[in-house]
């Protein structure tokens, strides 16, 4: 979200800032940051301009890349535990008052610093392996001083999990004692560790619910797993560093990066303009435009709930003024946070086409195929989300503005280098002339030129460091989820959890379409107790293979998934759009649940025309041949 912290709550960067002698530190981790991201920025560009002018590329350029979002997933998750925005799935600290809230804070950051430990440690086991092994990275320098980012950002974590246990000293050091003595437990078990796993489990679960971030739900229980099985944890750092440097991740903090320089410009205001001009004088013109702009802006940012916050307070008000009510106007805005999620080059797209294309079985999904099998889909459900503004608007027929033809080409006059964005992605992806990631990077690169030079909405560097490092942290987040993650499934492959998934599934349900159904309401459970990002991860190597033994073509299971993901977002406990809704129009979280059941409605039948009509999805990849 990607973008939504501890349930997404997301502070001003006034309320993140720390005073006195911690500032200039503050300023300088988030100016390392953005200078990772625009190094990771502009090295396809020069590969791309040293390859058109000397026909050759930059020495070492692919493993500088795949390094970068190493130290980028790793700086930001460190800051993302700096400002207390790791990405977590419950709020039930939000509710507790007193010594229940006080428990809850340190109980879940001591935990959560204990397994950070853990994953420290692991990764400190796979750099000395690494050293021992003495493999050059790049220009003679060895690969384990670039992976020392690993045990080094995960220390810092730790000690910043640590230090925001409670306010003060007392409930600091509880939290360390509570961390200390689960690292005496890892190595001196008072029991076999086999049979310590359960309640493990249970203890991960319990700090889970009060507040510890996704990644270690993820990464403690696949710490807990390859324990109990005597195990080495290292497989666990090295799995994450094999999918943080996998070659085409690099699409996923470029892309991000593009929308936050659209997001924290003043693109919002401008194509707002464009698409009331355009749109304006139809019945249900506000919500239309409404659908339009939220579907535009997830779509880049890959993060619903920035989408809210970045044009909640613009358009809540076209809304309410059009006689459109209040529960309708937040059912509207909170349901069409996620509708971008299945146009190119939106970040789930991307994710899902590296994770199931790693899968030997569905090799042929590409990040071109998701792209181009998720426009169909992407279509109906924005096609059936105005249908639903239409229906809930005033039903009196009070008299609309007139198209006003000056207005509508001034306003596209102005938005016109934003208007062209999507071109540029999409012709240098499928251009020929550039990879994902040099796609990435050109769209990137050409949103920054545009929103600082031409549009000038970033007054200086101090600026524009700021929006990237608030990019970094929504980045470093989502990667720390992923390289964790891996671990988890990757124990569960050991367990031959999917072969004997599709054994049983296969056995039991001898209808594709039955299959179908059942698939969908699994993924419905799915969405309500998992993230988008960890779900893709953990649960697609499971469901692609028992997709192919129906038959099922894997860029439409992709599609299915997500689609069900993009529901996901809607419903408590893991809907998260339901909390930066709640959060930036000030109403209560079941006010803002109750809200979006229309547009629940409308989103699971389409669900299922995607799911029982593939050629909404198939027709594209496969008539341009892709």
């Amino acid at each position: 979200m990607g973008a939504d912290q501890q349930a997404v709550v997301v502070p001003t960067e006034a309320a993140r800032k720390p005073a006195g002698r911690f500032r200039r530190l503050w300023e300088a981790e988030n100016f390392l940051v953005a200078l990772s991201l625009a190094a990771l920025m502009l090295l396809p560009l020069l590969e791309i301009t040293a390859r058109k002018l000397f026909h050759t590329g930059v020495s070492g350029a692919a493993a500088l890349q795949q390094h970068l979002v190493l130290i980028i997933g790793l700086l930001g998750g460190m800051f993302a535990a700096r400002d207390r925005r790791l990405l977590a799935l419950s709020t039930l600290t939000n509710f507790l008052k007193g010594p229940w809230q006080t428990f809850a804070r340190v109980f879940s950051s001591a935990f959560a610093a204990g397994i950070t430990v853990f994953l420290c440690l692991a990764a400190l086991q796979l750099v000395q392996a690494e050293r021992e092994g003495g493999k050059p990275f790049a220009y003679g320098i060895p690969l384990w001083t670039i992976q020392m980012i690993m045990p080094l950002g995960f220390g810092v974590i730790a000690l910043r999990l640590l230090w925001h246990a409670a306010d003060g000293w007392r409930g600091r050091l509880v939290a360390l004692a509570v961390a200390g003595s689960m690292v005496w437990v890892g190595f001196h078990p008072p029991l076999a560790p086999a049979k310590l796993v359960v309640p493990g489990l249970a203890l991960l679960v319990v700090a889970v619910v009060l507040g510890a971030p996704i990644f270690v739900m993820l990464g403690g229980a696949a710490l807990i797993l390859f324990w109990g099985d005597d195990s080495p944890i290292a497989s666990i750092s090295l799995t994450h560093y094999s999918m943080v440097t996998n070659p085409t991740l690099a699409t996923v903090p470029l892309f991000t990066l593009a929308g936050y320089f659209l997001a924290e410009g003043g693109a919002s205001k401008r194509l707002i303009r464009v698409f009331q001009a355009l749109l304006g004088q139809f019945r249900g013109g506000p919500a239309i435009v409404t659908v339009l702009a939220c579907a535009f802006f997830t779509s880049f940012t890959g993060a619903s709930g920035v989408t809210i916050l970045a044009l909640g307070g613009l358009l809540m008000p076209v809304l309410i003024g059009a006689g459109y009510s209040e529960r309708s106007t937040l059912g509207l805005l909170t349901g069409s946070g996620g509708l971008g999620l299945l146009f190119p080059p939106s970040l789930p797209l991307i994710l899902f086409a590296i994770v199931a294309g790693s899968n030997a079985t569905a090799s042929g999904v590409t990040i071109e195929k998701m792209f181009l099998g998720g426009l169909g889909p992407g279509v109906l459900l924005v096609t059936m989300a105005i249908w639903l503004g239409l229906r809930l608007g005033p039903k009196d027929h009070a008299a609309r503005p007139a198209f006003n033809g000056a207005e509508a080409r001034a306003a596209i006059w102005a938005a016109k280098w934003e208007l062209l964005l999507p071109v540029v992605a999409l012709v240098a992806l499928f251009g020929g002339f550039a990879t994902p990631v040099e796609a990435a990077a050109v769209t990137a690169f050409y949103a920054f030129v545009v929103e600082t030079f031409i549009y000038r909405d970033f007054s200086g560097p101090r600026e524009i460091s700021r929006v990237m490092a608030d990019c970094g942290l929504l980045v470093g987040g989502v990667l720390l989820i992923l390289g964790v993650a891996l671990g988890f499934t990757n124990y569960l492959i050991e367990a031959q959890i999917p072969t004997h998934a599709v054994e049983w599934v296969t056995g039991t349900v001898h209808s594709k379409y039955a299959f179908l159904l059942a698939l969908n309401l699994c993924l419905l459970v799915v969405g309500c107790v998992m993230d988008m990002f960890s779900a893709i991860v953990v649960v697609v190597p499971i469901i692609v293979p028992l997709g192919m033994a129906y038959g099922i073509d894997p860029v439409h299971l992709g599609i299915i998934f997500l689609a069900n993901m993009e529901l996901g977002l809607l419903t408590p406990t893991a809907g998260i759009n339901i909390f930066p809704s709640s959060y930036r129009f000030g109403k209560p979280v079941l006010q803002v649940s109750r809200a979006v059941i229309p547009m629940q409605c409308v989103i699971g039948v389409g669900l299922l025309l995607i799911t029982y009509v593939p050629a909404l999805t198939t027709f594209l990849p496969r008539w341009l041949g892709k």
